[in-house]
């Protein structure tokens, strides 16, 4: 390129309204890249496909003519895709590229040329690919990306992004659904006991149950006492105009540990509700900070900490969430009103994982939580992976792996060739990603929308008092619901007109394997300064892809 073939980047781009598009596109979630798997720092489709056209077709000769570029980039720059602008754009791109390789190589490549196809593409490098925004919006563009990520789970997503979709289209949306309930079946038949139907208090059949949710405990630092500590940080189970529900906890005398009700107010707002309830739900521990609910003595942050460390830290059940068919919303049940030959043995649990990773070479995963952004976990005595998760979430997320691994075998015990199985398999990894962040004790319980939320509600992975642990057969937060996120994705790639893959290389930035001036362009998002480790947080996700 001459230092006189001024981009139109370089020139001027309508940056307000594309920033507004690319505001409007992040609250879409339907079928949208970014809920295929977490990846931090994602851009908007929108903005990438600005800067990669921006940077391909030149500034125009006169001012006067940008005028009609900045309506033909907001045009462009639309979520969803206007296929007719895209198919323009390509041939601005295609025409620009062209024109400056004729010069080059001393060879005329003409309109029709361009029209057939036959213009040489532009190569498009992003070597901070991340998850693909990028790439993604210059294979639209009708360009040959290359993307490069040196981080494992990056490399994943990229793939799921940018090579199978493109390469498999529509047969790879029936084959994943094909064999992602082919595991829920084989899952549920060995797991499925762990999650028994709870008899209706009221009567009237069985609730399936979606979510129990437990309090982290210790025991009260006075000698004299010696009770169970709830750590809860606040019992709101549900907080909507017309419906407030919480845990009243009382003391259990007889046991020496807190009792957990259920109760109810049909009030027109919160402060209503509280009065009513003569308790504020809100307010109970703080910052690990809890009062003993027998005799008043604070076990203190340090204390807990302290007994963390010990691995004396241990857990309560305080309720259970539960569905009933044909009946709408959630039912909610305290603890005591569940029979205790309902809920499973931890003992026992952990023999079946031992018997589990003896059968499949699988382990728990004992890897460390180094990072700071997950410096408060290790404090309390939790320093691996495998803390982060109760023994029956471990044994599920155990099972879901060794059926996807078999579900690879039996693909190709059947006659699949070696790349397409491997593309089944990694969009079901990448569903047991989903369902490893939506099924870990550090997922907080949502009050106003009644759902567990992921355990990266920020860019940390936080210590967190009292949790949701779900049913993964259930039909909220299970297996079938992240499986049909994935599924979204994938049918919204077979809608996209995106043929070509991506070309995509698991490296270093600095050890880029290809020739001087190989690219007629480079367009990346470099890394920022290292206050947030998205490196080292990806690792909750590779201890389970690997």
């Amino acid at each position: 390129m001459s230092t006189n073939d001024k981009r139109l980047i370089e020139d001027f781009l309508p940056i307000r309204e594309i920033s507004k598009e690319s505001a409007r596109e992040k609250s879409i979630r339907y079928g949208h890249i970014s809920t295929l798997h977490l990846w931090w720092a994602r851009r908007p489709l929108v903005a990438c496909r600005a800067a990669v056209y921006a940077s391909l077709v030149p500034a125009p000769k006169e001012k006067n003519g940008r005028g009609p570029k900045s309506t033909f980039i907001q045009r462009l720059c639309k979520y969803p895709a206007d296929p007719y602008a895209v198919k323009e754009a390509i041939k601005h791109i295609y025409s620009a590229h062209a024109e400056r390789l004729s010069k080059e190589l001393g060879k005329e490549i003409t309109a029709k040329d361009i029209e057939e196809g036959r213009a040489p593409k532009p190569k498009i490098l992003d070597m901070f690919a991340g998850g693909g925004s990028i790439p993604l919006e210059a294979l639209r563009l009708g360009c040959d990306a290359y993307a490069v990520e040196l981080n494992p789970v990056a490399y994943i997503i990229l793939l799921a992004t940018l090579v199978y979709p493109q390469k498999y289209g529509k047969k790879l949306v029936d084959e994943v659904e094909k064999w992602g309930k082919w595991v829920i079946e084989k899952a549920k038949e060995e797991i499925g006991d762990l999650y028994k139907l709870i008899p209706d208090p009221e009567g009237y059949g069985n609730l399936t149950p979606v979510a129990y949710l437990w309090t982290r405990t210790v025991k009260c630092k006075n000698p004299s006492c010696g009770a169970v500590v709830p750590l809860v940080r606040q019992t709101w189970l549900c907080k909507k105009k017309g419906k407030y529900i919480a845990l009243k906890v009382s003391p259990d005398n007889e046991n020496k540990r807190p009792k957990f009700s259920v109760v109810k107010s049909f009030a027109r707002n919160e402060k209503e509700a509280i009065e009513k309830f003569g308790f504020d739900p809100a307010k109970f521990s703080k910052g690990g900070n809890a009062s003993c609910i027998f005799c008043g003595t604070t076990a203190t942050s340090d204390y807990v900490k302290k007994e963390g460390q010990a691995k004396r830290i241990d857990k309560q059940l305080m309720a259970v969430v539960c569905t009933k068919e044909g009946k709408p919303g959630k039912i909610y049940l305290s603890a005591d009103e569940i029979p205790e030959n309902l809920i499973p043995d931890e003992k026992e649990i952990w023999e079946r994982i031992e018997k589990l990773c003896e059968e499949t070479g699988l382990s728990v995963p004992n890897e460390p939580l180094l990072d700071k952004s997950a410096d408060q976990l290790p404090m309390y005595g939790m320093p691996t992976y495998g803390d982060m998760f109760t023994p029956r979430q471990l044994l599920a997320l155990l099972t879901f792996t060794k059926w996807v691994r078999r579900a690879y075998e039996k693909m190709r015990k059947e006659g699949y060739e070696e790349e397409p199985a491997r593309s089944i398999s990694l969009f079901l990894a990448i569903t047991i990603d989903r369902m490893a962040s939506y099924n870990a004790t550090a997922n907080p319980w949502h009050v106003t929308g009644e759902k567990a939320t992921s355990c990266f509600g920020r860019q940390a992975i936080p210590m967190v008092w009292d949790f949701g642990e779900t049913n993964p057969f259930a039909e909220s937060f299970s297996w079938n619901v992240q499986l049909e996120w994935v599924i979204k994705i994938l049918k919204m790639f077979s809608q996209d007109n995106i043929s070509d893959s991506g070309n995509i290389l698991r490296t270093s930035a600095t050890e880029l394997p290809y020739p001087d001036n190989f690219f007629d362009a480079i367009i990346t998002d470099p890394p920022y300064y290292d206050n947030i480790s998205y490196a080292a947080l990806s690792d909750f996700f590779y201890v389970w892809l690997k």
